[in-house]
């Protein structure tokens, strides 16, 4: 065990619960005192398997959390204890080996368990124990991926809690993992503030009570839902709708005391206008008062742990519903900054703006749009009147300002455009990215038009100009939440293979990170409705569980090249995860697919989807012209040989102008500049398929 922590000069290592004996348990408080070893402090613990530890001061001061070192098949190995944060890593060893540019990978979105989702905590700061094994946790699966060459991107959730209380914000209740996690009366136990407030003498009077009682009294502590009267009990009249002043923070001295939640009042939800920044968008999903500093400091602080556990990229849930101007001011340089300073200042952050809309601008509004998200303030002015304080006046102060600048800002026709995703003629140049907020989009009105890849293509060709810079975007066809309009977007989609195949076609050589929801490279519930709750059996749904598809063993000696054997074998030889490695493999062989701008000038690209990417930086010059389903003629090109990624087909270019034959739907061809000077590729990559050809 190695200790180092700011502000202690000598450790002290309490133990306690010590197995298979008790022979490593300390006799008494504060424990046992550590040996000074370099730049740390060290203590061996021998003859266990499991032990209970907290790292304490010769005055008793505690300095970090009650944590379980395990080791189920043999002693404890190494342990270290850095700053408040417990590892099996040395952190002084970096990990992972490199930081790259995330816009070189591509996305394989996961659904790992089937329980509460993450997405209704109930303690923002620590891992959920159902998730792991007591011989392998969350840090052990970053480590596991990152020696695999790949990274992880963790799913997080800013905006809201689940509705049984958070352990910071307001805790209702400790979880029973010894108990049947399925039974709530079991595997819950209410806080005594929890049943002191309603005069309840027991956990089992709390279960005993009807379950809208339970949830408005859950509620009522976390919100103050009976606004506004100064005890949380009176209700107090409401201003009329044309009253947008926010005079509604909590005073109570019981309920949402802190205001950590936005008050009862803001309950009338409207999902195309302001309301649905300060509002509860699900009965389990309880809205955190993101514009309190002491609500974002939390967060924050919480989400810069994972990232010092190795996590390498976040997707920020229900974004839509936070003020802009609360993630570029308390959250989002927060974010980034914890990311450099654990070594990796490519740290992606992208979020789920959810505008289910055939436009660009939502409705009508920039403040509800995917794009908008991605600029910093251009006013310096909100940040100048922005409190920082956490008294009810600074933080009703804050929620006033933004809706001042929701006032502001929501014209879309003064939004500002960007070049970053263009290319000058045909030459690449350094983009600007001071103005960036620092959060990607995912690309909804893409996903909303793959129904068809043109339809898709030209919204996303259109809009690209109003993202700071659509490069980053991540573009997928379905996810967990919704597929395409077209069939119908609340069930998984069933275009056809042959949609599916031209889908993908696009997202792996388009501007953007490509991003397969697990599943989709078989087409896995294509027709079954995605979410309906409690209302069906989960099998039923396109939510079902996914692993049985991927029994078997995979034996890989780079990406696209494998042996596997049982039902994933299957699973990986199916035409679309056939067509989705052999994409993956051109991908990542072609830096101009991954990072490059683009053109659809006529001047340089005449056909129905095709473009010119390019990319160059001191050691590159990468160079493709790609057509998706039909020929095309690309002109202004630099002189010299061409080779096709798909069938290693040579063209060699003498005046400058590169013409394709006609193709079928789903098929491509992408001719990559092979001349002096640029990045080449030898022939045809990835294997035969379905489409490809």
């Amino acid at each position: 065990m190695f200790v180092r922590q700011d502000g202690l000069t000598q450790p002290y290592i309490y133990l306690w619960n010590s197995l298979p004996t008790n022979s490593a348990m300390s006799k008494s408080y504060p424990g046992e005192k550590m040996t000074e070893s370099g730049k740390w402090f060290r203590y061996s613990i021998k003859g266990v398997t499991k032990v209970n530890a907290l790292i304490t001061g010769a005055d008793g001061k505690q300095y970090s959390r009650e944590y379980k070192l395990t080791a189920p098949q043999g002693e404890l190995g190494q342990w270290w204890f850095s700053n408040g944060r417990w590892t099996k890593y040395d952190p002084d060893e970096v990990d992972p080996p490199d930081s790259v540019d995330m816009r070189e990978e591509s996305i394989y979105f996961v659904m790992t368990t089937r329980f509460y989702h993450g997405y209704h905590a109930m303690d923002f700061s620590t891992v959920d124990k159902r998730y792991e094994s007591d011989d392998f946790d969350f840090e052990d699966l970053i480590h596991a991926v990152h020696e695999k060459g790949m990274k992880i991107i963790q799913d997080v959730v800013w905006q809201h809690t689940g509705n049984f209380g958070e352990a910071f914000f307001c805790p209702l209740f400790e979880k029973d993992y010894s108990a049947d996690l399925s039974n709530l009366e079991e595997s819950m136990v209410p806080t005594k503030h929890l049943l002191d407030t309603y005069g309840l003498n027991s956990a089992e009077e709390y279960w005993a009570q009807k379950p809208q009682v339970q949830y408005d009294q859950r509620l009522n502590l976390m919100k103050n839902t009976e606004y506004p009267g100064d005890n949380g009990n009176s209700t107090g009249s409401k201003p009329a709708k044309s009253d947008y002043a926010m005079d509604k923070v909590s005073t109570s001295k019981t309920y949402n005391p802190n205001n950590y939640y936005h008050t009862g009042y803001f309950q009338s939800l409207n999902w195309d206008d302001c309301t649905c920044k300060y509002c509860q968008i699900a009965g389990d999903c309880v809205d955190v008062n993101t514009e309190n500093p002491a609500v974002a400091e939390y967060i924050t602080d919480c989400y810069a742990n994972y990232i010092q556990t190795g996590v390498d990229g976040f997707r920020v849930d229900t974004v839509r519903h936070i003020p802009r101007v609360s993630l570029n001011l308390m959250f989002n340089p927060q974010i980034l900054d914890a990311a450099k300073g654990a070594g990796n200042p490519n740290f992606l952050m992208f979020g789920e703006i959810c505008t289910r809309y055939t436009q660009t601008w939502y409705r009508g509004h920039a403040e509800e749009s995917s794009p908008y998200y991605t600029w910093k303030e251009s006013n310096p002015e909100w940040e100048k009147n922005w409190s920082w304080g956490t008294t009810a006046k600074d933080i009703n102060d804050n929620m006033n300002l933004t809706f001042d600048h929701y006032l502001a800002e929501d014209d879309p026709s003064d939004e500002p455009t960007s070049d970053n995703a263009f290319l000058k003629g045909i030459s690449y140049h350094t983009p600007d990215r001071t103005k960036a907020s620092g959060m990607e989009a995912i690309d909804f009105q893409m996903h909303r038009m793959f129904g068809s890849a043109e339809s898709a293509y030209n919204i996303g060709r259109d809009g690209d100009k109003y993202y700071n810079d659509s490069t980053y975007n991540v573009m997928y066809v379905d996810s967990h939440d919704y597929s395409p309009e077209s069939p119908d977007e609340k069930n998984r989609f069933a275009g056809g293979t042959q949609t599916w195949a031209e889908d993908l076609d696009l997202m792996f050589t388009f501007r953007g990170i490509p991003c397969v929801y697990y599943g989709s490279e078989v087409e896995f519930k294509k027709g079954a409705v995605i979410d309906v709750g409690p209302n069906a059996p989960l099998e039923t749904t396109g939510r079902a569980y996914f692993g049985d598809y991927l029994e078997g063993t995979v034996e890989a000696n780079d990406f696209s090249d494998f042996t596997a054997t049982g039902t994933v074998k299957e699973t990986l030889e199916k035409p679309l995860s056939q067509h989705i490695s052999k994409l993956n493999a051109i991908r990542r062989a072609i830096p101009a697919l991954q990072k490059g701008q683009y053109t659809t000038s006529s001047t340089y690209v005449s056909g129905n989807m095709a473009y010119i990417r390019r990319f160059t930086d001191e050691s590159t010059d990468s160079l493709a012209c790609v057509t998706i389903s039909g020929g095309a003629t690309f002109k202004g090109l630099p002189n010299g040989r061409y080779v096709d990624a798909v069938t290693g087909d040579v063209q060699n270019v003498t005046s400058g102008t590169l013409t394709v034959p006609t193709i079928g739907k789903a098929n491509m061809r992408v001719y990559v500049c092979c001349g002096e000077g640029f990045t080449g590729i030898d022939g045809a990559i990835g294997g035969t398929g379905t489409y490809l050809k």
